[in-house]
C-alpha cells in the first residue's frame, strides 16, 4: 500500500510539472486559436485620453535624468501628458536631477521618508490628473509610439489595463538577449491576451484606468502583477496585451543580482496566492484558468520537484525508479556544469535552459522561505546595473 501512495506521489508531481511548462502552454495557445480573439483598437490623436506617466524612483540619480528625456520624447500631445516622478526617500542626487525637469513640466512628489513602492503608489495614483496611469520603472525606455499604444485601448470601456512587451537588452552593446524563456514567457502573454485571460502586467510598461484602481495590500511585493488584477475582482474590466507597445530595459549585471530579483518575485508569488485567491472562482472563467496554471501550479514547482525526488528515493529497489533517479541527477548535473560553460559556446545554449529551470525553482523555494520567515519587505532594493559603475571602475 505505501508503495503505491509513493508511485502515485510522483505520477502525480511528475505530472503537474510537465503540465505546468508544456501542457499549459500547448492548450492555453489551442484555447486561444479556438476561442480567442485579437482585437485591433485605433483612436485619432482627438480621441486619445489624459495620460499621467508615473515614475516611481528610489536612488536612480544614474538613469532618471536619461528615463525623464525618454518620457518628454514620446509622440504623445504634451497638453494631455503628465509626467510624475514618486522618490521613495531617494538619499543620492535623483531629486535634484528631476527638479531641474520642472520648467518642462516634470513634476516631483518626493516622499522624504522611505516607505516602500505599494505605499507610494496607493498615496500617489489619487493625486494625478490623468485618466489613465501609465506605470514605468526608472530603468525602463518606452519607445516613442509607446504610450499612444497602450492609450488607444481605453477607448474601450470594457478595457481596465493594457500591458506593454517588455524588450531586454544588453547593457554593454545595447543589443536585444531576449532569452529562449522571455520568448516563451512573451507567447504566452499573447495567448493569454487572446483568450481574454491576460495575468498581471510587467510593471516597466502597462497602463491602468485611473478610475478603476484599488489601493493594493501594504508590502505587496508585485504590484503589478496585484495592481491590474485587483482592478479585475472589483470591476470585471478586461486586461489587454499589446505585443506593439514596446518599452526596452537592460538585463541584471550580475546572476546574483537576477537570483535575487527572481527570489523577490517568487516571494511576491507565494504573497499572491493570500491576496488573489478569489480570482480562482469560475467566475473569472479563461483567468481563472491561466491563473492556476499559468501561476499557482508554477509557484508550487519546487515542492512538486521535492516530492518528485523524495518519493523517487524511497522505490529504489524497482530498476525503473532507479533510471528514473538517475535522470533526475544527471538533469541537475547538467544545469550546475551549463551554468559555468562561458556563454560563447553557442552549441550549448538550449542546454542553459537546465540551468534557468533549475534556478528559477530554487529562486522560488528561497522566496517562499524569505515570505515566511519575513525576510522580504515592501521597500524595494534596486538591482545593480553598469550605469551604476562610474567611469574606470570596473
Amino acid at each position: 500500500m505505501s508503495q503505491l501512495l509513493f508511485i502515485g506521489i510522483f505520477a502525480v508531481s511528475g505530472a503537474l510539472i510537465a503540465y505546468a511548462y508544456v501542457g499549459y502552454p500547448f492548450l492555453v495557445w489551442l484555447f486561444s486559436r479556438c476561442f480567442g480573439r485579437s482585437p485591433s483598437p485605433s483612436a485619432q490623436a482627438s480621441e486619445l485620453p489624459s495620460v499621467s506617466l508615473l515614475i516611481a524612483a528610489h536612488n536612480e540619480e544614474f538613469v532618471i535624468g536619461e528615463r525623464i528625456e525618454n518620457a518628454l520624447a514620446l509622440d504623445y500631445p504634451p497638453e494631455m501628458l503628465e509626467i510624475v516622478v514618486a522618490s521613495d526617500g531617494s538619499s543620492d542626487g535623483t531629486n535634484d536631477i528631476v527638479r531641474r525637469y520642472k520648467h518642462r513640466g516634470v513634476k516631483l512628489v518626493d516622499y522624504v521618508e522611505r516607505q516602500g513602492k505599494t505605499s507610494v503608489l496607493n498615496r500617489t495614483i489619487p493625486t494625478l490628473a490623468g485618466e489613465i496611469v501609465l506605470f514605468s520603472d526608472a530603468n525602463t525606455f518606452y519607445e516613442p509610439t509607446a504610450a499612444r499604444r497602450l492609450a488607444r485601448w481605453f477607448s474601450d470601456a470594457k478595457v481596465g489595463a493594457v500591458c506593454g512587451r517588455l524588450v531586454l537588452v544588453d547593457p554593454q552593446t545595447g543589443t536585444n538577449v531576449d532569452s529562449l524563456y522571455w520568448r516563451y514567457e512573451t507567447f504566452l502573454k499573447k495567448c493569454e491576451g487572446r483568450l481574454g485571460g491576460l495575468l498581471g502586467a510587467n510593471g516597466a510598461v502597462y497602463a491602468i484606468r485611473k478610475s478603476i484602481y484599488r489601493a493594493i495590500p501594504q508590502n505587496t511585493l508585485v504590484d503589478d502583477f496585484v495592481i491590474p488584477l485587483y482592478a479585475k475582482i472589483a470591476t470585471n474590466c478586461q486586461i489587454v496585451y499589446d505585443a506593439d507597445a514596446i518599452a526596452h530595459e537592460e538585463t541584471p549585471k550580475s546572476v546574483r543580482a537576477e537570483f535575487r530579483r527572481r527570489s523577490r518575485i517568487g516571494a511576491g508569488g507565494y504573497q499572491c496566492l493570500v491576496i488573489l485567491r478569489r480570482i480562482l472562482s469560475p467566475r473569472y472563467g479563461w483567468t481563472a484558468f491561466t491563473f492556476l496554471s499559468h501561476k499557482v501550479l508554477r509557484w508550487l514547482c519546487p515542492f512538486f520537484l521535492i516530492s518528485l525526488l523524495l518519493s523517487n528515493l524511497v522505490l529504489l529497489n524497482s530498476p525503473i525508479f532507479r533510471s528514473l533517479l538517475a535522470v533526475q541527477i544527471a538533469f541537475y548535473l547538467l544545469a550546475i556544469v551549463v551554468a559555468y560553460v562561458p556563454p560563447q559556446f553557442t552549441l550549448l545554449k538550449p542546454l542553459r535552459l537546465s540551468t534557468m529551470f533549475v534556478s528559477m525553482n530554487v529562486a522560488l523555494l528561497v522566496g517562499f522561505f524569505q515570505l515566511v520567515l519575513q525576510k522580504q519587505s515592501g521597500t524595494w532594493v534596486r538591482t545593480m546595473r553598469v550605469t551604476d559603475l562610474a567611469p574606470g571602475s570596473e
